[in-house]
């Protein structure tokens, strides 16, 4: 039995806990948008260590453990501070502190049940939003507001649904697409190319701007595609044969 640990995969996974550790210090000093930033960056990361796993063959129970709690801390446990804090949600009470914690309880059920199903059921597309894009959301929310609009006015309704929002998808049974589903070893058309090209240059012009509008747009349409998903499954079933 080998016994040790990959270090390049578990470094990675680290600075991504890193980041979402750094995030809640920041959403502490009130420096809102550093916190933003660091959730992004942990995504990167995030990324980064599943990549150099696989391709170095070093994936590893350990690895897998690791990496939720990492995520737990980055997008679970962060973006709940952040958008407390940001929000105000204090302002609402124990209804604001409840919806951060239903967050970061539907955000740790969502790995554990993603542990469970590794190699079945979520061996392409995934079962419920995964927690890196709740707590993308969250972060790009701040700085699409602190961009466009600047401070966030006392109590906001619509920001105090949020995390009930995004903790339901997460535990949802729809379907939410991940870049895992592309084989970049196969041939793409030209226009895919030219796609990710804009989309590149789009994020570089306006960042802020740019990727909530990309992580709303993957929210609805996960939404969308699931909830049909649903519907047809369910008409299958109550047609007669």
């Amino acid at each position: 039995m080998k016994k040790g640990i990959y270090l390049l995969p578990n470094t990675l996974t680290l600075c991504g806990m890193f980041c979402g550790f750094y995030a809640i210090l920041a959403s502490f000093k009130g420096n809102f948008i550093f916190a933003a930033w660091a959730i992004l960056i942990a995504n990167i990361f995030d990324g980064l260590d599943g990549w150099v796993a696989r391709l170095t063959n070093s994936t590893t129970k350990f690895g897998v453990e690791l990496d939720s709690l990492s995520d737990l801390v980055a997008f679970g446990v962060a973006p709940a501070v952040l958008i407390y804090s940001w929000g105000d949600l204090h302002a609402f009470g124990r209804v604001g502190w409840g919806a951060a914690f239903i967050y970061v309880i539907c955000g740790a059920l969502r790995l554990a049940r993603y542990n469970v199903q590794m190699g079945t059921a979520e061996s392409k597309a995934f079962t419920g939003l995964p927690i890196p894009g709740g707590g993308t959301v969250v972060a790009t929310l701040v700085l699409f507001y602190s961009e466009v609009y600047g401070t966030l006015p006392g109590k906001n309704f619509i920001i105090l649904f949020l995390p009930f929002l995004l903790a339901g998808l997460m535990v949802s049974t729809l379907r939410f697409h991940g870049l895992k589903e592309i084989n970049f070893k196969e041939r793409k058309p030209f226009w895919l190319l030219v796609v990710i090209v804009t989309a590149f240059l789009l994020i570089f012009m306006y960042p802020e701007i740019v990727m909530f509008v990309f992580a709303i747009i993957y929210v609805i349409w996960g939404i969308i595609e699931g909830t049909y998903i649903i519907s047809k499954k369910r008409k299958g079933k109550g047609v007669p044969r």
